[in-house]
């Protein structure tokens, strides 16, 4: 089966910069990882995202959405769990 590919918000680099350089270096690790299983276990679907997931990286959650019919993951947002959700 072919992996998914890979797309980022704009926001997404910004996002990123703004975090420990180890916390930075850990969720890209879990994006990458998204490619090939973009619904590991553990990840949820985030209430009223049809097609939206979080996925916990520390205390990081990296929110995206998933479409199968085309074969992308987008990356939505990296933020701190108490910022991800507004």
């Amino acid at each position: 089966m072919e992996p998914h590919s890979l797309r980022f918000r704009s926001s997404v680099e910004k996002d990123l910069r703004r975090l420990p350089a180890k916390s930075r270096s850990r969720c890209l690790e879990r994006i990458a990882e998204l490619r090939l299983t973009p619904r590991p276990a553990g990840v949820r679907q985030v209430i009223g995202g049809e097609r939206t997931y979080r996925l916990r990286v520390g205390v990081h959650r990296v929110i995206y959405q998933v479409d199968d019919a085309a074969r992308v993951v987008t990356v939505v947002t990296v933020r701190h769990r108490k910022d991800a959700y507004r």
